[in-house]
């Protein structure tokens, strides 16, 4: 199992979320620890995200912004990016 880990960054932007918001980017985390390459490929990088529709947060869509690093066998998650 991949271990799956916020930034600083992700926890401040996640403190500022909804319960609903916060659930929703945590239900991700946890399919991230299944499965890292779950989100589509941000061209010319090494990034990878997972847009969460505003149906599953109760509010707004939100992207979970991540890289795999297979090595470490692990996640971080860089951003979490909710739109309006």
């Amino acid at each position: 199992m991949t271990f799956a880990f916020h930034s600083d960054a992700a926890e401040k932007i996640l403190a500022e979320l909804t319960t609903r918001e916060q659930a929703a980017v945590e239900t991700v985390r946890r399919s991230l620890e299944e499965d890292p390459g779950l989100g589509r490929p941000l061209p010319g990088t090494d990034t990878l995200a997972v847009e969460v529709l505003p149906e599953q947060t109760g509010g707004r869509g939100i992207s979970v912004v991540y890289r795999h690093d297979a090595d470490l066998d692990a996640v971080l998650i860089l951003w979490l990016i909710a739109g309006p």
